[in-house]
């Protein structure tokens, strides 16, 4: 017979399989509007703003996809870098969206962020 899980073990359990809902939601998202066309895309307010929208959307699959994949690290992080290299050079195809090393460097950056505050929600949970 299996044991029951804790209170602790529960919540860490609903945690795991929220984040792997919202980071395959999120990364269906990221897909769909990278691949967009500019004219279904909301303007943008300045002109570092796409390079910020690379790095947040990137820090949230970081984030996300760390407490979802906490064993995994190293592999969601290569898997994300080659996501975002795989996006910049699917926009240069389009026709209608340009490919740009900045962005995938924003999107690295973005990465690093969202892994190091997944590490330590995490740390912080085993505490």
């Amino acid at each position: 017979m299996r044991p029951r899980p804790t209170s602790v073990q529960a919540a860490g359990n609903l945690l795991q399989t929220s984040a792997r809902l919202l980071f395959w939601l999120l990364l269906v998202a990221v897909i769909v509007l990278s691949l967009s066309p500019a004219a279904y895309l909301p303007p943008q307010a300045f002109s570092l703003w796409d390079k910020a929208q690379h790095a947040l959307g990137f820090a949230a699959l970081g984030l996300l996809g760390g407490l979802a994949y906490p064993s995994r690290m190293r592999l969601l992080s290569a898997c994300l870098l080659a996501f975002g290299g795989a996006i910049e050079l699917a926009q240069a195809a389009t026709g209608w969206r340009s490919g740009d090393w900045a962005d995938w460097l924003a999107d690295a950056i973005g990465l690093t962020v969202g892994l190091t505050l997944a590490a330590l929600v995490l740390r912080l949970r085993a505490r």
